[in-house]
């Protein structure tokens, strides 16, 4: 199978945690070191409450570590200089305005001027597929409808890292289906910096160049593992696919009833 072209530069931030560590309550809840590449995604995964949702905030600044620091392109995170942006499961659109208004919302806090707003946001609700949308309030959209506005409106702030705390979780099959894509076709025009968190084996290996498994809280690494081709067409129906899924689904402990399916898959 071969990749997609990778035609446009990274215009992504390289992202590091130095030795972090990070408690609450007394307890510890992450022991990461880990660098990132600029134009890469990186997806998290491990049981659930293990901390990969700790780590997000740890890189947006929402929390800081303990112990050891977390970087963006060189800069100590809360320096003001580091450009993240926060994805969440649940949409956090503002109910009172329209599809367009959040995102030209954004684009104010950016400091885009009043009349280049409204273009600019008609654009961004084309990349995500919403044209005809923007004057919609959130509540008269689908739950995928909101997620495209939310990535949209975070697009809007220009960010080099995007930090995604999984959000397609809450959609249905095909719907999720439908936003990996466009998560790819995204990334594939800007190449932000992307870390991605969830506990979908397969969304993992759709998306990533490299998957971290984390063990049980504390987080901390138990394994990294490189996708050869990422995001290849077809990619899902490849004997390496149902290899490395098995790999990885031993890792993180599975039933041997879910493991075994999947090594019957790769010997036939």
């Amino acid at each position: 199978m071969s990749a997609p072209a990778r035609d446009t530069a990274p215009n992504g931030a390289a992202v590091r945690l130095h030795d972090v560590r990070i408690i609450y309550g007394g307890d510890p809840v992450a022991e990461v070191d880990l660098s990132i590449e600029s134009g890469e995604i990186v997806v998290l995964l491990g049981p659930s409450g293990c901390g990969k949702s700790t780590l997000l905030r740890a890189l947006s600044g929402l929390i800081t570590p303990a112990e050891g620091t977390a970087m963006v392109d060189g800069r100590v995170v809360g320096s003001g200089a580091e450009q993240c942006a926060m994805v969440f499961q649940e949409d956090a659109l503002l109910p009172w305005r329209t599809a367009i208004k959040n995102i030209e919302f954004a684009l104010k806090l950016r400091g885009v001027p009043r009349h280049r707003r409204r273009a600019e946001a008609l654009d961004l609700l084309d990349q995500v597929g919403l044209n005809g949308y923007g004057d919609h309030l959130p509540i008269a959209l689908s739950g995928g409808m909101r997620q495209r506005v939310q990535l949209a409106r975070t697009l809007a702030t220009q960010p080099r890292v995007l930090l995604m705390d999984e959000p397609f979780g809450a959609l249905d099959a095909q719907t999720r289906a439908d936003m990996q894509r466009l998560l790819i076709a995204v990334w594939q025009s800007r190449r932000t910096t992307i870390v991605f968190v969830t506990h979908d084996v397969d969304e993992a290996l759709l998306l990533a160049d490299r998957i971290v498994l984390l063990s049980a809280r504390p987080a901390r690494i138990q394994r990294l593992v490189t996708v050869s081709e990422p995001r290849a067409p077809g990619a899902r129906f490849e004997p390496e696919f149902a290899r490395l899924r098995y790999e990885i689904l031993a890792a993180l402990g599975e039933t041997a009833d879910s493991v075994g399916e999947f090594a019957d898959m790769i010997e036939n």
